[in-house]
């Protein structure tokens, strides 16, 4: 008799529960199929459009106006940056943020299609998705508002479109004007070849472009009158790839040399290196960072030039929450991964074999992968929010499995049904996971009890890039 009453008050307190969603969330998934052509048409037009960091006039409008036209309230030129945007509906109650981005990569191109194929009016192509990312995550805010308004909840949902994720570190800016402030908890999620919301910490960087001046002369006629600044490079390189045996396990270090003359018999008296070092930790990045800076003083001093540098980007690591991260594991569980049609298999198929050991076989798009916890080795400005607020993320198959990021297979899977299936996923649970939040008040509180947790007592914000305006002009 005991058990018998006890399973009937487990019975009935989870037909109470706000973790069971029942017609709410088949109302909303509905709701989010019925909205796939506009989903699919955005993330097609911005990838068309793929406009670089800080210069994604046309995606940030398209975004913002969609929006607008929902009936959400529009913030455009936040932080100083005229491509952010910030879109909001609702008032009082909770406040749960959507990140939105859009900006595409430089010097990779080519055409939705299975083969390699450049488009030579494109110097720019979303091999990061952020075109699904951006249509993906208005989507949900969408469906969001959607039940706002139906249900008559008390809250607010607010998407920000934040440009130049791709080393412009555009998220940051919004932290540091205090964008975030009021937020209780962000979403987020990014295209990828898998479906997933393991917590995955990664890695902090900073970024700098470091440049060196020198005196030209003719190459072969008064050699000895020059200074090169590309010997100044190069010797900042071979002193740093040195360095790699002397750091710390984790240590990233990269760089491309972006100007380094124009011709062979002119020494060049202007040469600059763009340069990447990411680590775990904040700190560990800053210490190595300057090691870095006494290379390029060395690489000067050993060549006779000048040398200064710019910080460009700097990105904090993903400060991990596990109870909001389990949560959105259910409900990318819920939602399930992508199906192909048969022209999409084809397709797939034809990029598939383009792979020469992928970590993923056909078929897994369709599958969400274990939670776990693991280290990324990416960097993102999301960071910095999780930083300041509560934040978690999610993963979804909108490339061919075995696709790696920033190249032209993600391209071209951006580009097509797969990708936007993708998009309609993490729509999907975006929505949900946001729903959950808003009706379930001892989540939301045991999500800020571990953020305090792991920020601890002492915690005080620092951007990596310190007090420098965004960089509005490092893409031209």
């Amino acid at each position: 008799m005991r058990i018998t009453r006890f399973v009937f008050v487990l019975v009935f307190m989870a037909a109470q529960s706000p973790l069971v969603l029942a017609d709410d969330a088949d109302d909303v998934l509905s709701f989010v199929d019925s909205r796939y052509a506009q989903i699919s048409e955005l993330a097609r037009t911005i990838w068309e459009y793929a406009e670089v960091g800080y210069l994604e006039e046309k995606s940030s409008a398209l975004l913002a106006e969609t929006l607008r036209a929902e009936g959400f309230e529009i913030d455009m030129g936040v932080a100083g940056i005229p491509t952010a945007f910030i879109a909001s509906y609702g008032e009082s109650g909770p406040v749960i943020g959507l990140l939105a981005e859009f900006d595409a990569l430089p010097g990779i191109s080519q055409d939705a299609v299975a083969e390699r194929s450049p488009l030579a009016d494109k110097p720019a192509g979303h091999a990061c998705g952020h075109n699904l990312f951006g249509a993906g995550s208005v989507g949900a805010a969408i469906a969001v508002k959607d039940w706002l308004e139906r249900t008559g909840t008390p809250g607010t949902v607010r998407l920000y479109g934040t440009p130049a994720e791709e080393g412009g570190s555009g998220k940051v800016y919004l932290v540091r004007d205090g964008a975030f402030d009021d937020v209780d908890i962000v979403l987020h999620w990014h295209a990828d070849d898998e479906n997933s919301a393991k917590s995955q910490p990664n890695l902090a960087n900073r970024s700098a472009k470091f440049r060196f001046t020198g005196i030209s002369a003719h190459a072969a006629g008064a050699p000895d009158k020059a200074r090169s600044a590309l010997d100044g490079v190069e010797a900042m390189n071979y002193m740093t790839n040195l360095m790699r045996e002397h750091v710390p396990q984790d240590t990233r270090i990269h760089y491309v040399i972006t100007h380094g003359g124009s011709a062979p018999n002119v020494v060049p008296d202007f040469a600059e290196v763009f340069y990447y070092l990411r680590h775990p930790e904040a700190n560990k990045v800053l210490e190595l960072w300057q090691r870095l800076e006494a290379a390029a003083l060395g690489a000067a001093q050993g060549t006779d030039t000048e040398v200064d540098w710019e910080i460009i980007h700097g990105n904090n690591p993903l400060l991990i929450n596990e109870t909001l991260q389990k949560m959105m594991d259910e409900k990318l569980r819920r939602v399930g991964g992508v199906q192909y049609t048969r022209a999409e298999q084809k397709f797939a198929e034809e990029i598939h074999a383009t792979f020469a050991e992928p970590k993923y076989e056909l078929g897994s798009q369709s599958d969400v992968q274990p939670y776990e916890v693991s280290l990324g080795h990416g960097s993102t400005d999301v960071g910095d929010v999780s930083q300041v607020v509560p934040t978690a993320g999610l993963r979804v198959a909108t490339w061919v499995p075995g696709t790696s990021g920033h190249s032209w297979q993600a391209v071209a899977a951006s580009g097509t049904s797969i990708g936007f299936k993708g998009a309609q996923v993490a729509a999907k649970a975006l929505a949900l996971s946001a729903i959950e939040l808003f009706e379930n008040k001892e989540l939301r509180d045991a999500a800020r009890a571990e953020f305090d947790e792991r920020r601890g007592d002492d915690f005080e914000y620092k951007p990596l890039l310190g007090d420098r305006d965004p960089p509005l002009d490092y893409r031209r």
